[in-house]
């Protein structure tokens, strides 16, 4: 049985006219009554009554009708998953998450192999921006607690660092407090670049009571850790996955005590759908649950 033949008669039953059926269908008259014959001759039953002035419907055909067109839509269907691209899923992230990033494009590939990751490296605004403005289908940020026309999921707990010269004093320690380092420059990343981080940092000062003296904002990553790295008597924080990215010997990355952490949230669109939703579950670590 041909899906064609099917095709014509579900146009001859809507038509119930062969002459307009066959102009729908951009073929011969001819043609559909052979085909029509053809299917009544391969299933053994009559599917159309014909007389010079009418055609209707069987009982049969009227049965036949209601499979035939579930089968060719099924047979669409078929067609279009065939022809379906990959999806793409633009991810916007930043430094200090490829470990992450890595763990939840393997576990996304689990459940659907079929699609394809764009990463976007922006600075935090410009990252949440690109989500509300549909450029990004989610944004991986850090210390973002809630963004007006967006939806913050917590994802993960993230310990701060202390990161010094292998040249400071407590370089060797296996702990620092904020007291022993409040006598150094602390380098934080400016607020317009960091918000989060900076804020972060400063409320947990403030809770501390101290104040160390700060010096000029730092830049990338990079530069961040040159310039602490030949500054024996000065400071910075770094989440701890920001940490597990540097290779340079010229630092060393202690835990503070009592420890700072920072939280980790997955960022989608306010109306987005349950797909992504489902995404999200794979950049987050078991223990995590939304907030209500």
């Amino acid at each position: 049985m041909e899906l064609r033949a099917l095709r014509y008669f579900v146009a001859v039953a809507d038509e119930l006219h062969f002459g307009r059926a066959a102009e729908r269908l951009h073929i011969a008259q001819p043609a559909v009554s052979q085909q029509i014959a053809r299917l009544e001759r391969e299933l053994g039953v009559r599917l159309l009554d014909r007389s010079p002035r009418r055609v209707r419907l069987t009982a049969a055909g009227r049965r036949v009708l209601d499979a035939a067109r579930s089968t060719l839509a099924a047979a669409n269907q078929v067609q279009i998953a065939a022809k379906q691209i990959p999806t793409v899923v633009r991810i916007g992230t930043a430094a200090g998450m490829t470990a992450r990033l890595e763990r939840g494009i393997d576990a996304l590939r689990e459940g659907a192999p079929e699609f394809d990751v764009v990463l976007v490296d922006l600075p935090v605004e410009a990252r949440l921006n690109a989500l509300r403005q549909g450029d990004l289908d989610l944004a991986l940020t850090r210390g973002v607690g809630s963004v007006p026309g967006l939806t913050v999921l917590p994802a993960w707990q993230e310990n701060l660092l202390a990161v010094v010269s292998k040249h400071h004093p407590a370089a060797d320690g296996s702990a620092v407090s904020l007291a022993e380092l409040a006598g150094d420059t602390l380098r934080l990343p400016a607020r317009e670049h960091d918000p989060p981080l900076h804020d972060a940092m400063g409320l947990a000062l403030r809770e501390t009571g101290l104040c160390p003296r700060t010096g000029r904002p730092t830049g990338t990553l990079q530069d961040t850790i040159v310039e602490v790295g030949s500054d024996s008597r000065s400071w910075t924080v770094l989440p701890a996955d920001q940490v597990a990215e540097i290779h340079s010997t010229r630092v060393r990355a202690i835990p503070l005590e009592p420890a700072i952490t920072i939280a980790g949230s997955v960022v989608i669109a306010e109306d987005a759908g349950s797909a992504a939703e489902c995404a999200v579950t794979a950049f987050r670590d078991e223990g995590i649950r939304h907030r209500p």
